[in-house]
């Protein structure tokens, strides 16, 4: 998987990760969402001083984040981790008494 590619995965699976939206991010880099947008599309490009600032406002070691999403997700602090809901684990486990996946 190309640089850019693995940056972009690595960046949405941090958003999923934590609950956090474009706009959340965009603040964090003092940047508009339709900034954060085109960089997630491809339509441009991330630099590098915007690697460290998104790994700063994760948590995370830019190594980690250059990575791709699963070094990026792993290395998230606790801390960071957008909660499991009551009602999501409720669900799950129901499911899977019952048979289901």
């Amino acid at each position: 998987m190309p640089l850019d590619e693995r940056m972009r995965s690595a960046i949405a699976a941090l958003l999923h990760a934590t609950g956090e939206s474009q706009v959340d991010l965009a603040a964090a880099l003092g940047v508009s969402q339709a900034q954060v947008s085109r960089r997630q599309s491809g339509a441009a490009s991330w630099s590098l001083a915007d690697c460290d600032v998104v790994a700063a406002h994760y948590g995370i070691d830019v190594l980690e984040l250059l990575a791709g999403p699963t070094r990026a997700t792993e290395s998230l602090p606790a801390a960071r981790r957008r909660p499991v809901s009551r009602i999501a684990t409720r669900r799950r486990g129901a499911a899977v008494r019952d048979g289901g996946a």
